[in-house]
């Protein structure tokens, strides 16, 4: 079957529509008029936001439901390598092709602001794309995170600027050809695609290399010394060792007040309001790509005041009370790696320093689990309490031996608990309620989030 160009595609199918990723892409085809629908394993708030938006979802693998007239077949890796639909379209020769080859023929002309990093990415690429979208600059955003400003993790604009969060599982981001660059972290993670932590490191050399010749790589300091190009700006949160770096934090509701200096000036003043220090760094990687863009301060910093943040992204459940009531704050977070733990952890403890804390986690992925069992169990001992969900799979089988109790057995503070869904809701709405721990959080990258509305109502009552 003749491969059609992007300009000419008339319908084009998702397998894994729901994905995050996947589904920006979705809504960027549905934004041009094309006849976009997908399959996904079950239906979530994201699914259901698509259908309402006009994007038909099903939920069934069976071929009788799958297009026959798609020019473009688009499927997540995380998709199953016997899926009944998937394997009909590879058979009968449809263009299959995953999400990154598709961002790669989306951004061939445009100028491409590309953030990677194994984490930090998403809140970074949210704040970059509500900078240039709130300043009047402009730009297209494939965002892996639901901005709150906008509820959406598209948007489109008359301005040929993509931003794109860079991912790096299976590879991906080598596919994007960046005119800036960001680079935010360069941990182990997805050690079943890669194998060891110099191949990520390998990757993510790679990626800078990909960038176009006069291309702005940004980085954060300390990290990918082997990153390499022409034209390379570093960040920090305070280090003055950076080109772009904080100054002058101060603490204010639960969010923060600072100054950003910047390679070629000085914003005084600049209001976050959001938690965690580690979001004051992303944030600086944020207003230096905007800055680079010369687009004026005062709109840099009005559009900064403006962030409302993303969800599940330190994301407050239940906000601190600005009364000083005595009421639990509740917050809620996607991370799901022990680096991603620990910049919480920090976050909350800088925040609350007086309050007891109180971590719900559910770890993410059996091989995940099994790699990081000592790391994730010395940061989680950094909370007072700390109750673990069973392992979310995903796209995983079990391994032997490798359940929740493996971090548990390895902790040396948190006093861990080891509880089923429905054992947590019951502790939260007795048990909790009763000691009255200050300070409440939910992380993980499975299907915790399932659970935040149910605990909120608990704790309002």
């Amino acid at each position: 079957m003749e491969v059609k160009k992007i300009a000419d595609i008339k319908r084009i199918y998702f397998i894994g529509i729901g994905g995050i990723g996947m589904s920006a892409v979705a809504r960027y085809f549905h934004s041009k008029g094309v006849l976009v629908s997908g399959y996904d394993k079950t239906e979530t708030s994201l699914t259901k936001a698509l259908v309402a938006e006009g994007i038909p979802v099903h939920y069934e693998d069976a071929v009788a439901l799958a297009p026959k007239d798609a020019d473009w077949v688009v499927y997540t890796p995380a998709v199953p390598k016997d899926h009944g639909e998937l394997n009909f379209y590879k058979d009968n020769g449809y263009p299959v092709m995953k999400r990154s080859e598709v961002l790669q023929y989306i951004t061939e002309s445009s100028f491409n602001i590309c953030v990677a990093g194994t984490h930090g990415k998403t809140t970074t690429t949210t704040m970059i794309a509500h900078l240039l979208r709130d300043s009047g600059y402009g730009c297209n955003a494939f965002l892996g995170g639901i901005a709150a400003n906008y509820n959406t993790n598209f948007w489109s604009d008359t301005n040929d600027v993509c931003v794109i969060e860079a991912d790096e599982y299976d590879r991906s981001f080598l596919k994007l050809s960046p005119d800036i660059a960001v680079v935010t972290a360069i941990d182990p993670d997805h050690l079943d695609i890669y194998g060891t932590e110099e191949n990520v490191r390998k990757a993510f050399a790679e990626f800078a290399q990909r960038l176009k010749p006069g291309g702005l790589l940004i980085r954060k300091l300390g990290i990918g010394k082997e990153l390499s190009a022409a034209r390379i700006w570093q960040y920090s949160l305070q280090n003055n060792n950076a080109n772009a770096y904080a100054a002058n934090i101060e603490i204010k509701s639960g969010g923060y007040v600072f100054d950003a200096v910047l390679p070629t000036q000085i914003i005084e003043g600049v209001p976050l309001h959001m938690g965690g220090m580690h979001n004051i760094e992303n944030m600086i990687a944020a207003i230096t790509v905007a800055s680079s863009l010369n687009i004026d301060k005062d709109k840099i910093k009005k559009a900064v005041a403006s962030f409302k943040g993303v969800k599940r992204r330190f994301e407050y459940i239940i906000p601190p009370a600005i009364n000083g009531e005595n009421k639990p704050v509740f917050i809620d977070d996607y991370a799901h790696h022990p680096e991603e733990l620990r910049a919480l952890i920090n976050g909350v403890k800088t925040l609350f320093p007086t309050r007891k804390c109180t971590l719900i986690f559910q770890p993410h992925l059996y091989s995940r689990t099994k790699d990081f069992a000592l790391e994730f169990a010395a940061v989680l001992s950094l909370v007072d309490k700390v109750i673990l969900l069973p392992i979310y799979p995903a796209r995983e089988q079990p391994i032997p031996g490798i359940e929740s109790n493996i971090i548990a057995e390895k902790m040396e503070g948190g006093n861990p608990v080891i509880m089923t869904k429905d054992e947590l809701l019951h502790w939260v709405g007795n048990d909790f309620l009763k000691e009255r721990e200050d300070v409440i959080i939910t992380a993980g990258a499975g299907d915790i989030d399932k659970l935040v509305g149910l605990i909120k109502s608990s704790l309002e009552k």
